[in-house]
């Protein structure tokens, strides 16, 4: 027979199990506001092409067009939120956006107050040859001629390795002047950021050689929105199997 003391225990522990049982599962308060609105507010910062950009009052661009498609595919409207880029974050910490989209390389530092999407483009380095080029990487460039913008992080990598291997810099202050550059021989090689690496070759007579550095570009939200979290992952990946995110780069990259 169970004396008194044990009965209490048994009791205290079948509550117990039934309490933990019968709660509901966390909340995410930002996804329970989005849905409850209907809306996804969305913070962009006008100022970087081709991702956002404002023409003739109306905001365009490949974030643009991706919040639009991540909103339909939530069954969602979007609201777009006009930011400067440093003050992106802060939207979100004031509560006035959901999701910032633009152009947005992860930053680990920030996580105390954002959480965010798998990356959705790479903004890194390219080494750019012509088509026909044998060349492969940065180190098939001894005593070959480098072109980069001046004042860039592709001139601040083509300086580091010009101290290790003989190698000339041709400086420009346009892409435009350095593709130039490329096509009529006057360079072997150039280093552009990825957009500006996939608009160089949409003629076809160039080719990106090597990746040199990764900058992946992520979606952010709120820090306490784990659930918003796992639908615009859930989203991103859908549209990239039906091939929305080759058809973004491809409009606004002219990728081939």
């Amino acid at each position: 027979m169970l004396d008194g003391m044990a009965i209490v225990v048994l009791i205290a522990y079948s509550w117990l199990a039934w309490s933990v049982q019968s709660q509901e599962a966390p909340i995410d308060p930002i996804y329970a506001g989005i849905r409850e609105r209907g809306v996804l507010r969305v913070a962009v910062d006008p100022g970087y092409r081709p991702f956002v950009e404002e023409r003739d009052g109306m905001l365009v661009g490949f974030d643009i067009d991706l919040a639009r498609a991540l909103a339909a595919e939530l069954g969602l409207e979007v609201v777009f939120v006009r930011s400067g880029f440093d003050a992106l974050y802060d939207q979100l910490t004031s509560q006035q956006a959901d999701l910032i989209a633009s152009a947005l390389p992860y930053a680990p530092e920030q996580g105390y107050r954002a959480r965010f999407s798998q990356p959705y483009f790479d903004g890194g380095l390219m080494l750019v040859t012509r088509a026909d080029s044998a060349i492969g990487s940065l180190s098939d460039l001894r005593e070959r001629r480098l072109g980069v913008i001046l004042g860039s992080e592709a001139d601040a990598l083509a300086r580091r390795f010009a101290l290790s291997t003989p190698v000339t810099i041709y400086e420009a202050d346009e892409e435009a002047m350095l593709i130039v550059a490329l096509r009529s021989g006057a360079v072997d090689a150039l280093i552009l950021d990825h957009v500006a690496a996939l608009g160089a070759l949409s003629t076809g007579d160039l080719r990106i050689a090597a990746a040199l550095s990764y900058e992946p570009y992520v979606l952010a939200m709120p820090a306490s929105a784990f659930q918003l979290e796992l639908a615009i992952n859930r989203a991103l990946q859908q549209l990239d199997e039906r091939g929305l995110l080759s058809a973004l780069r491809q409009q606004w990259m002219g990728a081939p």
